[in-house]
């Protein structure tokens, strides 16, 4: 290998890492609404009132009226008898279109509450919005539904929530790719959900039994499985084969995630995780997901 090509690999990781960070700093203020008592409180009002039953309306709304099988499918790893229980019963409740007006002003409301007027009114803000909106230029629509159908909503005029909104686009057009990364890896969606967790940085079991369907008994067949195919060892934890099985995920889903941030370019995507990381920062400090939510165990 000569010393060019290895100048032009390192560069290119460089830039898939400070992709990875900028994405983090975004969907860490985009999935702020998940657990807003704000965005709760607006989903009541639309007669829309079990918390898990809010989690589906919210996210695939702009999907449509779609069954329970096309939640399960772009949402991956909820278990399917848990989207049943509840999807297409929420559009009988509501349809997708007040959903959505409903859900912008909750994601106003949090977003007023956690940051503070001050921050919400930033130049900052503008700015953010407006190179987070600038990097959506880049993002594709091809197998990428849960990205393609927000791609379709008008974007917000307040500059805070053009920001949520671009921060949106950019988390469901990774997350899109993601999945495909997932299916290449073989993983179903607990397995991913299992060797998530092992890295330490995934969800706690209790909030995956809570939120996801799932319980103790398959989450232990899971990790059987997983055993089997050599990805935890005996304690739970990754094998080394498992620990490059999910840096493996991460790349492939940085290289299919890397057009917008190329798109927007070094200095912009370096200015843009400086804002963001200010006001994801800002966001954590008010409280805005559980304590205990990351974890092993």
């Amino acid at each position: 290998m000569t010393s060019s090509t290895t100048s032009s690999s390192s560069s290119a990781a460089l830039e898939s890492r400070a992709g990875r960070r900028c994405h983090s700093v975004l969907n860490a203020l985009h999935s702020s609404h998940y657990f807003s008592p704000d965005v709760n409180r607006e989903l009541k009002g639309l007669g829309i009132t079990h918390p898990t039953a809010v989690n589906f309306a919210v996210r695939a709304a702009a999907l449509g009226a779609v069954g329970p099988g096309t939640v399960a499918a772009t949402f991956y790893n909820y278990k399917y008898e848990l989207v049943a229980a509840h999807v297409p019963q929420v559009w009988r409740t509501a349809s997708p279109e007040d959903v959505l007006a409903a859900r912008l002003r909750g994601v106003d409301t949090t977003l007023r509450r956690l940051l503070g007027e001050e921050l919400v009114a930033s130049p900052e803000m503008a700015e953010a919005a407006e190179l987070a909106l600038r990097a959506t230029e880049a993002c594709t629509r091809g197998a990428r539904p849960l990205y393609a159908a927000h791609a379709d909503l008008p974007v917000p005029e307040e500059p805070h929530l053009a920001y949520w909104h671009a921060a949106t686009l950019l988390r469901e057009h990774r997350g899109d790719g993601h999945l495909t990364a997932l299916l290449r890896a073989g993983l179903d969606g607990l397995e991913a959900l299992v060797s998530h967790t092992a890295t330490g940085k995934g969800t706690r079991p209790k909030w995956v039994f809570s939120t996801r369907g799932w319980n103790q008994e398959e989450w232990d067949a899971a990790e059987d499985r997983l055993r089997d195919r050599g990805i935890l060892d005996g304690e739970g934890e990754l094998t080394e084969s498992g620990a490059a099985l999910r840096k493996d995920i991460e790349a492939e889903t940085d290289r299919l995630d890397r057009a917008p941030y190329e798109h927007l370019g070094a200095a912009g995507v370096e200015r843009l995780t400086e804002i963001g990381t200010l006001i994801a920062g800002a966001a954590l400090q008010a409280g805005a997901f559980p304590a205990d939510l990351l974890g092993k165990r």
